[in-house]
């Protein structure tokens, strides 16, 4: 029997997503499964997933279509319903399991920054407030740190706030008025969900404290950069992208993911559009 999945989003064709699985599947000789790219927009992310051929066992979502995921799934992890979006759907008897794995991206991106020691971050600063400071926020708490500052052009503290109470959370919320030189140095750990240039003029200020910078194309980013010059460790978006997708691999195939190989299959993929 033929076993599919893929990816969803707009734009889609830069999508390492297919990479990853498809090595993952060659790794466990699993000749009858095949991982492709869908471009579909929020508008029309439903329809493909009900109108899905039932060879079709999962999707992973990407932007635009992480909100609509969720509000198409008949059945929602605890996370992903407070979180607000799903980056994965999983095909369970005649529905849709919803779930976020970008909050196992985000902790196992931070486990490879602090070397699996975790509990030397007390503290955090999120760069921003949009869809993945959500997961990063529930990371956070996964971990122990429950002191995290919120740096936004705007105020977005209503929209975090059950999440921010649902996980006990004691959050500050701040804009790029403040003192940021301060603030980086304050705290153990920065994670940036921001594009590179929303930080243009701010880096040195900020790059005073261990990076996690989702961002990966372009890498390095000018943030970490900053930071590397000071003495302290990083790690890119790229980390979070495949920590996020072995998850997904072992809820689509009901197997352990074989990491060095999805690795290994991300890491040659970057190299040749570097």
């Amino acid at each position: 029997m033929r076993h599919r999945a893929a990816v969803l989003g707009s734009p889609i064709e830069h999508s390492r997503s297919p990479v990853m699985h498809n090595s993952g599947y060659r790794a466990l000789g699993l000749d009858d499964w095949e991982y492709s790219r869908i471009e579909v927009d929020a508008a029309g992310l439903a329809a493909t997933v009900r109108g899905a051929d039932p060879s079709f066992v999962g999707f992973s979502v990407t932007m635009p279509g992480k909100f609509a995921a969720l509000e198409l799934a008949d059945e929602v992890s605890e996370r992903a319903r407070l979180i607000g979006s799903a980056n994965t759907l999983v095909r369970r008897g005649a529905g849709w399991f919803a779930d976020n794995t970008d909050v196992d991206g985000v902790t196992g991106a931070l486990s490879e920054l602090f070397r699996g020691d975790l509990s030397r971050v007390t503290s955090a600063v999120i760069i921003g407030a949009g869809g993945t400071a959500r997961p990063a926020l529930w990371a956070l708490a996964d971990a122990g740190v429950t002191d995290i500052t919120v740096l936004n052009r705007s105020d977005r503290s209503a929209e975090l706030g059950d999440l921010v109470a649902h996980r006990g959370l004691n959050v500050t919320y701040v804009d790029f008025s403040a003192d940021l030189l301060s603030l980086s140095r304050a705290n153990d750990l920065i994670v940036s969900t921001v594009p590179s240039a929303g930080l243009a003029g701010h880096e040195s200020s900020l790059g005073h404290a261990p990076i996690l910078d989702v961002i990966y194309d372009p890498w390095p980013t000018p943030l970490t950069v900053s930071a590397a010059s000071n003495g302290y460790p990083t790690v890119g978006g790229h980390v979070m992208l495949a920590h996020q997708a072995y998850p997904q691999f072992e809820l689509f195939t009901g197997r352990a993911a074989p990491y060095p190989q999805m690795w290994d299959a991300l890491l040659l993929s970057l190299a040749q559009v570097s």
